[in-house]
This record gives C-alpha cells, structure tokens and sequence, in this order.
C-alpha cells in the first residue's frame, strides 16, 4: 500500500495533495515551485528560481533519507521552454551529477513561476 507524507521544512501544498508518496520501491514527489518555505518569496530569474526549486524537492528527499543522487527520473516545467532552457541547466548542475537521471522538459503555462520540478528516487534495498 502506498504511503504518503507531507514534509515539515518544504513549501505548503497548493492544494490537496501530498508532497510525496512511496511505493513499490520508489518515493515519488509532488511538482515543486520555488517558493521559500520560510518566507513564501518566489525569486526572480529562472536560475535562481530553479535554485530554490531543488532546494524544496531536496527538502523532501532529505526527509525519505534520500538525495539527489538517488534520483532517477526528473521532470521539469518551464514556463518559457526556448527562452529559459539553458538557463536553468547551470543551477540543475549545482544539485546532479553524473551519471544524470532521465529527464523530460515540458514548455508548461505555469502562471506566476518560471519553473516546477518533481522527480522520482529510487529507495534503498535490503540487498544495497
């Protein structure tokens, strides 16, 4: 049976959903925006907004025991996917390493952010 939390330390909800669910081996979590948790400021400019995304989807790994070298599907939703596609591969960078997980990018009508991100991670085994 699925479990689902929402995480202490990560951005409300938006609405009724969860920030993560874990099932059959893997933690899968919601679409983050980059809001500051603490403070609810969305930054300005896609690279930082990205910043602040996988720092909230870092929030929620944390919480599993997880990290971002855990992740094995990332995708991504750019509000201008032309225009934005480059500039928020930097900051990505910041956060994974290689060998990167999959990713799909997606030109999404995001309202008053730039950039949401969601991912699933692998969780640990009995066996390593």
């Amino acid at each position: 049976m699925p479990a689902f939390a929402t995480v202490p330390g990560a951005p409300s909800p938006a609405g009724p959903y969860s920030h993560a669910a874990v099932a059959h081996g893997f933690l899968y979590t919601a679409g983050f925006g980059p809001q500051d948790p603490a403070t609810g400021r969305v930054p300005d400019g896609v690279a930082e907004q990205t910043r602040q995304v996988l720092r909230n989807v870092g929030t929620v790994l944390a919480a599993h025991g997880l990290g971002f070298a855990d992740v094995v599907k990332v995708t991504v939703h750019l509000q201008h996917l032309k225009r934005d596609f480059a500039a928020y591969n930097e900051p990505y960078e910041e956060f994974f390493r290689p060998p990167f997980p999959v990713r799909t990018t997606v030109g999404s009508d995001l309202m008053d952010i730039l950039v949401e991100v969601d991912v699933v991670a692998a969780l640990p085994t009995l066996d390593g």
